[in-house]
C-alpha cells in the first residue's frame, strides 16, 4: 500500500497537539508496517530547508517526501474558491492521503481519510483565531464530503460530530490518541534537578502545560488558585509551561495582583527534551480545558506516574478514567478543593499516580496506529 501523510502539522516550529498526535501515528505506522510505501507531501518554497530538518525525526528509513514548489498559503486560499486539483501537484502515487488537520484539499487522487478532532469550530467559535474559523466554516463540510473516511480522537468527539453533521455518521471511526511510553515515564532525579535549574521552577509547584489561550480554562484556574492561596499561603507555586497563544491578555493581567505576582511563574514554550523533567518534577499536573477532542497531556502526565486533576467534561473522562480528581471547569470552588486535595493527601497523589501509568498503558501510539491501519484496510 502507498501511504501519503499531509505533513504540514509536522512542520510548525512549535508544534500543535494536531502535530503531536500527526507524529505518534506516523511513527508507529512505519515502525510496525514497514512492508507499505510512506510519503510525506507538503509544498516547497525557498528557504525550505529548515521544514525538512524538522520533518527528519517522524520519517525512518525508507519513507520519502513530495515537495512541489508552491505557496502553502496560496494554495489554501485558492481552493476556497477554485478547486485547483491538489494532484496537479503531488501526482497520482498515492493509494491513500491522510489529512490530519480538517481539511481535505480539492482533487486528491486514490482514497483520502481526514482527522476531525473535535467541533470546537461549532462548540466554541468565540475561542479561534478569525483565520482558523473562516477556513473550517467554509471547508470543514467540502472535507468530510470528500473523505472516504473521517477519523476522529474519542467517543466524545464522534457525538460531537453527528451533533453538527449527522449524515456523516458512517464515514466516522474512532482512532483514539496515544503516549510514547519510552518518552514519557518516571524521570531520574538528576534529569528533573537538570530541567529545574535551566526552567528557574520553584521546588515545589502545580503544573499547567498547554497554549496560553481561552478554550485552556486558564483563567479560572487562575482565580481558583488565587482563592486557594488566600487560604493556604503554603501551597506550591503554579506554573504555567505552554506556547503564547491568543486573547491572552486578560490571562496575563491576572496574575499582576501582588498576591500572585511572585506565586504564578510563566514559562513559555518548553523544548521537547525537557518535558518529561518539568512534568515529573510537579506536585501535580491541573488540566481544566473546557473543551478537548481527546486532550493528550494528562495521558503524558499519567505515564510519567504524576498525579492529575482534569475536567469532567467533553473527552476527558474517557482519557483519565478513574485515575485523576475530576473537577468541574466552571466552578472555582471545585478546581480549588481539587488542588487543595492533591496537596494535603499524599496517600491519594501515591494512588493516582500509580493507577495512572497503568492506564496510558493501555493508551499507546502502537494501539492507535492498529486501529488506524484496520481503517486504511477498509479502503484498498
Amino acid at each position: 500500500m502507498r501511504i501519503a501523510f499531509d505533513a504540514a502539522p509536522l512542520l510548525d516550529e512549535h508544534m500543535s497537539g494536531v502535530g503531536h498526535c500527526e507524529a505518534g501515528l506516523v511513527l508507529a505506522l512505519q515502525r510496525l508496517y514497514p512492508e507499505h510505501a510512506y510519503t510525506f507531501n507538503y509544498f516547497s518554497v525557498r528557504g525550505s530547508a529548515g521544514k525538512r530538518q524538522r520533518l527528519s525525526p517522524y520519517m525512518l528509513p525508507g519513507s520519502e517526501t513530495n515537495t512541489p514548489t508552491f505557496y502553502p498559503l496560496v494554495y489554501r486560499m485558492m481552493t476556497q474558491f477554485i478547486p485547483v486539483p491538489y494532484r496537479w501537484f503531488f501526482g497520482n502515487k498515492a493509494d491513500i492521503t491522510h489529512y490530519f488537520n480538517y481539511i481535505v484539499p480539492p482533487g486528491v487522487s486514490g482514497r483520502t481519510l481526514v482527522t476531525v478532532h473535535d467541533m470546537v469550530i461549532r462548540a466554541f467559535p468565540e475561542t479561534m483565531r478569525a483565520r482558523t474559523k473562516t477556513l473550517l466554516r467554509v471547508g470543514l463540510e467540502r472535507s468530510m464530503k470528500r473523505a472516504d473516511r473521517i477519523i476522529t480522537v474519542s467517543e466524545f468527539s464522534r457525538q460531537e460530530i453527528l451533533k453538527y453533521y449527522p449524515k456523516y455518521e458512517d464515514k466516522i471511526r474512532i482512532v483514539k490518541c496515544g503516549v510514547d511510553l519510552d518518552k514519557f515515564q518516571p524521570a531520574p532525579p538528576e534529569e528533573i534537578e537538570r530541567v529545574r535549574n535551566s526552567v528557574g521552577l520553584p521546588e515545589e509547584y502545580f503544573l499547567f502545560m498547554g497554549n496560553v489561550e481561552p478554550r485552556k480554562n486558564l483563567l479560572r484556574l487562575i482565580q481558583a488558585y488565587a482563592k486557594l492561596s488566600e487560604r493556604m499561603p503554603q501551597v506550591p507555586k503554579l506554573v504555567v509551561a505552554g506556547a503564547n497563544g491568543w486573547r491572552n491578555s486578560e490571562i496575563y493581567e491576572s496574575v499582576q495582583k501582588p498576591e500572585l505576582i511572585d506565586r504564578v511563574q510563566f514559562t513559555n514554550y518548553i523544548p521537547e527534551g525537557d518535558l518529561r523533567g518539568l512534568v515529573c518534577g510537579a506536585t501535580a499536573f491541573l488540566f481544566p480545558s473546557v473543551y478537548e477532542g481527546f486532550g493528550i497531556p494528562p495521558l503524558e502526565a499519567m505515564a510519567c506516574g504524576v498525579p492529575v486533576m482534569a475536567s469532567k467534561t467533553a473527552s476527558l473522562p474517557e482519557v483519565t478514567g478513574d485515575c485523576a480528581v475530576q473537577i468541574d471547569p466552571y466552578d472555582l470552588d471545585s478546581m480549588a478543593q481539587g488542588m487543595e486535595r492533591l496537596y494535603t493527601d499524599a496517600a491519594l497523589r501515591q494512588d493516582l499516580a500509580a493507577r495512572g501509568r497503568e492506564r496510558a498503558k493501555t493508551l499507546t501510539w502502537d494501539a492507535a496506529a492498529q486501529d488506524l491501519m484496520q481503517v486504511y484496510q477498509e479502503l484498498i
